[in-house]
């Protein structure tokens, strides 16, 4: 038998676990580019932020529309839903040939993991957290964060500690269970027993656009200041200060991103904030989009150029300055984000802006 795409035989079923709109997004690109037609299951894992749901209830929606099964679970409804969740994917579980995560790094996802065995593993993108998981795989370390700082581990983690040793164990690939990571970003230092396949934005580019591209620019907001990274005034400066000089008009806020963070951005800028309903390559390929992009570093300066290859839009990324971190901030952060930007390609590279004096 063979699949729709490439002639390939079609994968055994899969069941995809999900908790995001950009790892849903990241599995139907997979889906098609391997020839799984509908013997996938998607398995929503729902987050408890609105902007988060009401993005995945739009991608679920999509998936529907291409075939696929979208199995909605409400996994963190209290303090029963984890164990209840488990029971009820359990048949699940064992029915799959193929299991599809989009996040490693989820205690959730590390949980499920315990139970699935031999069966065959694909990481599909979770953004720039993939290149963070497949350099710990090849080190051996444990699956930390990149934004979360080293040392001591709490009581949470103590207790979670021996589900996250298994769940490692079964993302290392061996010659018996080999592992595929789906990815659009740069990855090096690939272990044995990992098949990196490219994640080229096939199936974004042949359902949208090409968007209407109009002159001016456009930014992207990012969420480092919400998970500590970021100084809230180096970072609206540093807004402010893009704004004025690429003349840029809306600001396409991150789905976690503050609202009061937000306010405090459009009063001081007076850019136009847009919550976007869906993940920003399908958003910009739908359009209409700015001529350029400007954003920090972040997963879109990958995927971005991908998404909208041949529409002559410029993506350009400006880096982090040492001084806008937090002093929390873990002691990573600096050379991940410039790392980040250094390997993303076809993009332009734009000068620091100066801190405030």
């Amino acid at each position: 038998m063979t699949g729709p795409s490439g002639g390939r035989p079609p994968h055994p079923r899969a069941i995809a676990f999900v908790e995001s709109p950009v790892q849903l997004l990241n599995v139907l690109e997979w889906a098609r580019a391997s020839a799984t037609g509908d013997a996938l299951t998607v398995v929503v894992l729902s987050p408890t932020d609105p902007m988060s749901r009401g993005q995945l209830r739009r991608m679920a929606e999509l998936a529907r529309d291409e075939g696929f099964t979208v199995r909605w679970q409400e996994a963190r409804g209290g303090a029963g839903a984890p164990l209840r969740t488990v029971r009820e994917l359990a048949p699940l579980l064992r029915k799959a040939g193929r299991i599809v995560i989009g996040d490693p790094f989820s205690r959730y996802v590390q949980l499920l993991l315990t139970l699935v065995g031999t069966k065959e593993l694909t990481v599909v993108d979770d953004g720039t957290a993939t290149m963070e998981f497949i350099g710990q795989i090849a080190r051996g370390e444990r699956l930390v964060r990149w934004h979360r700082r080293g040392g001591a581990r709490g009581p949470r983690e103590l207790v979670l500690a021996p589900v996250t040793a298994a769940a490692r164990r079964r993302l290392t690939p061996s010659r018996a269970r080999p592992v595929e990571v789906f990815t659009s970003m740069p990855v090096e230092d690939v272990p044995d027993g990992i098949t990196v396949t490219a994640n080229r934005f096939e199936w974004t580019r042949a359902t949208f656009g090409p968007p209407r591209v109009h002159e001016g620019a456009d930014m992207v907001g990012t969420s480092l200041v919400e998970t500590g990274v970021v100084d809230a005034d180096q970072y609206l400066d540093a807004v402010g200060a893009l704004a004025r000089t690429h003349k840029a008009t809306r600001y396409f806020a991150h789905r976690r991103e503050a609202a009061d963070k937000l306010h405090r951005l459009h009063t001081a800028t007076g850019l136009e904030i847009v919550r976007p309903d869906l993940p920003l390559e399908l958003i910009a390929r739908r359009g209409p989009i700015g001529s350029t992009i400007l954003s920090f570093p972040s997963t879109v300066v990958h995927t971005l150029p991908l998404a909208l290859a041949g529409t002559g839009v410029r993506v350009a990324v400006c880096d982090i300055a040492p001084e806008w971190l937090k002093a929390s901030a873990s002691p990573r952060a600096q050379g991940f984000l410039s790392g980040v930007t250094t390997t993303a390609r076809d993009v332009h590279r734009l000068p620091r802006t100066p801190s405030p004096a």
